[in-house]
C-alpha cells in the first residue's frame, strides 16, 4: 500500500521538481542579461526586498501598475529591442515611476524614465510653454535608451548601466576607483559604502520586480494572469495632428473618454496640439487606428491657440480686446467662474488662423452697410467671423443693413 502511494506522488514530485529547475534556470537568465552572475540570487537583502514586498507588489503596485500601462507597454519594450537593450529594463521604468508617465519627484524628474530637466534637453527631449516630453512615452523610452546605450558603452555591463542611470556616470567612476573593481558584490558593500543607500537598493529594487514579472507562477497565481495573454494588438499607435487640433474632439471622433486620451498624451500641457508650423504626434491606441483615419480631417475653425500670462495690470476685458476675443469666450475656454483674473496666471486664448492680433476699442461697433457680409466685416476688423456671431448672438449666420454689430 505505501508502495503504491509513493507511485503516486512520484509525478508530482517530479513535477515540481521541474518547475523549480525551469524557474531557476529564467532567474539565472534574467541575471545574464544585466550581466550580474547568479551567486547574486541569494543577496539576502534582495531577498529580504522580494518577500517583504510580494504581497504589497501584488494587491497595490505590481500587477495594478503593470494593468494601467498594459497600452503602451509593448511599444516600451519595442523600442528598448530596437536599441538593443535588455527586455528587462522595462522594470527600470517601473522602479523609476510604476510605469506612469505622469511621475514626478521632488527633485525635479519627470516622467516615465524620470529624466532630470538637463538631461533631457542633452538627448533630445523637448520642454517648454505647450510641452513636456519627458512624459511623452515614446520620445522618453528613445531618449533613455540612447542614455542607458552609452552608459553601457561607458562602463561595460548593464547592471553598471543600471547603477549609473540611478547616481549619475561621475559618482559610479569614482566608486569603482574606490573599490579597485566593478563587481557587484563589492560594489554593494554596506560597510564601505562605495556608491550611495539609494543606488545599492535601487539595483536590488530593479533586479526583484524583473524577477517577479518573469516568475509565470506569479502572474498565474493572482487575478492578473490575463497579462501574460496580452498581445502586442494592446499598442499605442502615433497620429500627426495640425497645430490646435482638440483632444476633445479627436476623443469623441475614436469613440474614447478624453481622460483616456490624456493618459497617453501626458506630454501635453493643455488638451490642444502646440502651435508648430509642423503639427505634432498624438498617441491613440492601435484598435481605434482605423476609426481615426475613417472619421478624423483637419478643422482649422478650431486649431489656433495661444497661451496668455496675465500681465500686473491686465484686466479679461483688456486681453478680451487685444486678442479681439469676447471675454465670454475666455471664460469658456479656461473653465472660469468669474472674470477676475490675477497676475502671471495662464490663459488659453483660441484665436482664428488669419487673425492678426490688433488692439481695439471695447466700445467699437459696425453698422452693416449694403454688401457687408460676415467675411468682408471679419478682414476689415481683423476679427473672426466665428467672434463676431459669438459676441452678437448672431443665428444663421444672417446679418441686416443697419445692424449695430460689437466687434471687440
Amino acid at each position: 500500500m505505501l508502495k503504491y502511494f509513493f507511485t503516486l506522488l512520484l509525478p508530482v514530485f517530479l513535477s515540481a521538481n521541474l518547475t523549480y529547475e525551469n524557474n531557476l534556470n529564467k532567474e539565472i537568465a534574467l541575471l545574464e542579461s544585466f550581466d550580474i552572475e547568479s551567486s547574486f540570487l541569494y543577496d539576502e537583502k534582495m531577498n529580504d526586498m522580494r518577500l517583504k514586498n510580494a504581497s504589497k507588489y501584488r494587491e497595490q503596485h505590481f500587477f495594478q501598475a503593470m494593468d494601467e500601462a498594459y497600452l503602451f507597454i509593448p511599444s516600451v519594450k519595442n523600442i528598448l529591442a530596437e536599441y538593443e537593450i535588455p527586455p528587462e529594463f522595462l522594470y527600470l521604468a517601473m522602479a523609476e515611476s510604476n510605469f506612469s508617465n505622469s511621475a514626478h519627484s521632488k527633485k525635479a524628474a519627470s516622467g516615465l524614465w524620470q529624466f532630470m530637466p538637463v538631461t533631457a534637453k542633452l538627448y533630445g527631449l523637448k520642454i517648454d510653454e505647450y510641452v513636456d516630453e519627458r512624459r511623452d512615452l515614446a520620445k522618453s523610452t528613445k531618449a533613455a535608451a540612447k542614455y542607458l546605450s552609452a552608459l553601457h558603452q561607458k562602463f561595460g555591463k548593464w547592471y553598471l548601466a543600471a547603477i549609473a542611470y540611478n547616481c549619475g556616470d561621475g559618482k559610479l567612476s569614482r566608486a569603482i576607483i574606490q573599490a579597485g573593481t566593478d563587481d557587484l558584490n563589492v560594489l554593494l558593500d554596506e560597510d564601505k559604502k562605495y556608491i550611495p543607500l539609494e543606488s545599492r537598493l535601487y539595483i536590488r529594487k530593479v533586479i526583484s520586480l524583473a524577477l517577479a514579472g518573469n516568475d509565470e507562477e506569479f502572474l498565474l497565481n493572482s487575478e492578473y494572469s490575463h497579462l501574460l495573454n496580452r498581445a502586442n494588438a494592446y499598442s499605442v499607435s502615433t497620429v500627426k495632428l495640425s497645430s490646435g487640433a482638440s483632444l476633445k474632439r479627436l476623443s469623441k471622433l475614436v469613440g474614447m473618454p478624453l481622460e483616456e486620451i490624456r493618459k497617453l498624451n501626458r506630454h501635453l500641457k493643455y488638451d490642444f496640439v502646440p502651435p508648430y508650423p509642423n503639427g505634432y504626434d498624438v498617441y491613440i491606441p492601435y484598435i481605434k487606428l482605423a476609426e481615426f483615419k475613417q472619421k478624423y480631417h483637419e478643422d482649422k475653425e478650431q486649431n489656433n491657440y495661444k497661451i496668455h500670462t496675465v500681465g500686473a495690470k491686465e484686466s479679461l476685458s483688456k486681453i478680451s480686446a487685444h486678442y479681439g476675443v469676447n471675454y465670454d469666450v475666455i471664460m469658456d475656454f479656461n473653465n472660469l467662474t468669474s472674470a477676475k483674473v490675477k497676475p502671471y496666471q495662464k490663459l488659453i486664448i483660441p484665436i482664428d488662423d488669419a487673425l492678426k492680433i490688433k488692439k481695439v476699442d471695447n466700445k467699437f461697433y459696425h453698422k452693416v452697410k449694403k454688401g457687408d457680409t460676415l467675411d468682408s466685416i471679419s478682414e476689415e476688423y481683423k476679427i473672426s467671423v466665428r467672434n463676431i456671431i459669438l459676441q452678437n448672438h448672431i443665428v444663421g449666420e444672417v446679418i441686416k443693413i443697419g445692424d449695430r454689430l460689437k466687434i471687440q
